[in-house]
């Protein structure tokens, strides 16, 4: 497979207490935004040394793809109004990659 891609990475660092919430909702997070036309992959991984940072590795066909993940109905629900509150802090960076064949 050949040319670029939008990557996303989540670092999530959960409020005391809430780890396994946010564990619960971000694998319905996952499972329905896999389902999203532009979306590549999404997974997420939890803190073996700190169970309370989440980093979500999230792919799309491009940057449109990942804008539309945020305003899809899953996002709003789940993300916003179920993860995000049981956070201290987030920080989410972007990039373009290239799949080389």
């Amino acid at each position: 497979m050949s040319g670029t891609y939008f990557q996303v990475i989540a670092h999530y660092h959960v409020r005391d207490g809430e780890e396994r919430a946010v564990a619960g909702f971000l694998s319905e997070l996952a499972l329905a935004s896999r389902t999203e036309p532009a979306n590549l992959s999404y997974d997420y991984f939890q803190g073996v040394e700190n169970p309370g940072h989440f980093v979500i590795l999230e792919r799309y066909e491009d940057e449109a793809g990942f804008a539309a993940h945020r305003e899809s109905v899953h996002f709003q629900d789940i993300g916003l109004q179920q993860i995000i509150p049981r956070l201290e802090r987030r920080r989410v960076e972007s990039y373009e990659g290239a799949n080389v064949a």
